[in-house]
């Protein structure tokens, strides 16, 4: 496995990055820099959207232009990079929470989390966007919403909440995007606490450590770690497939803020890695909304 630098961008904290496979490029956020970033690995080029609140979730829509999860609520974006309108704001009664990370499953649903913005315990919540713009709250007392993922077959999904230092399995009714009961919960040891993470054609789990300065590839079956990618990094935040046959593992950084003195040891801190792969992922899957319909419905 070779490990690169494909761009020098130094985010604040790079997250939530989604393989675009119809446009062969990898959508990803700068949270606290307020960006949504589009990079081309073709020609290199990154395009910036600029906002005026944090951004933490980032996805293509099946019909054109994106779905991002801001600071107050989740919003399309047409194809220019324009807001169109917001779709849902299931938490508009509390001014100081926002969305963190999130991500479409196999049937087009975007689950997206929320947590307090001074990290606040339990004060979050994991909430899911169905085609037809109804929101449903679906986990409660979330303090650091993360990582989230599914089996290959779509019957179990995986669920970071960071500071619990665990994965969590819950069965997964596909065709109503309902949650079961609890499967099994793998506890991340440290260094580091576990962030984004994305699943591989096989079931495994390949998990960012925030401030472990790695990735990890874990067995859910089993619960047990199956490899290591060492980072030149501390903070590493998330990972996903992409590339023509995705077996590019593209993984984002933070800078946080680290002092100087730390960042000198960590040049590349913020940087976007891409590690060539010995196995395949899963694809990105697009927000399937249901007649291109934009108005928003309210709170749940």
């Amino acid at each position: 496995m070779k490990l690169e630098v494909v761009l020098k961008e130094k985010a604040i904290v790079g997250e939530g990055p989604s393989w675009d496979a119809e446009n062969g490029l990898l959508n990803w956020v700068d949270i606290l820099g307020q960006k949504v970033h589009s990079f081309h690995p073709a020609s290199g080029r990154n395009d910036t959207l600029q906002f005026d609140q944090y951004v933490g979730t980032v996805v293509s829509r099946d019909c054109g232009g994106l779905v991002v999860a801001l600071q107050d609520g989740i919003y399309a974006v047409d194809e220019h990079g324009q807001l169109m309108s917001r779709l849902a704001a299931p938490e508009a009664h509390l001014p100081r929470n926002r969305f963190n990370d999130g991500k479409c499953d196999p049937a087009g649903r975007l689950w997206a989390g929320t947590m307090s913005m001074d990290q606040s315990p339990r004060a979050g919540a994991l909430y899911r966007l169905d085609p037809d713009l109804s929101i449903h709250r679906m986990l409660t007392e979330v303090t650091i919403s993360n990582g989230l993922g599914w089996s290959p077959d779509g019957s179990v999904m995986y669920f970071i909440d960071t500071p619990t230092m665990k994965v969590v399995a819950y069965e997964y009714e596909l065709l109503t995007g309902s949650l079961g009961k609890v499967v099994t919960e793998i506890v991340i040891p440290e260094p580091g606490a576990p962030d984004g993470m994305t699943v591989d054609e096989e079931g495994m789990l390949w998990i960012a450590h925030w401030g472990g300065s790695r990735v990890s590839r874990w067995n859910p079956y089993k619960g047990e770690c199956l490899e290591e990618v060492q980072l030149p990094v501390q903070l590493c935040t998330s990972c996903v497939f992409g590339g023509p046959e995705l077996n590019e593992l593209y993984i984002t950084t933070a800078r946080g803020r680290q002092t100087e003195l730390e960042l000198k040891d960590q040049p590349h801190a913020g940087n976007l890695f891409r590690l060539q792969m010995n196995v395949k992922g899963q694809p990105s899957y697009k927000f399937k909304e249901i007649n291109n319909h934009l108005g928003g419905n309210g709170n749940e």
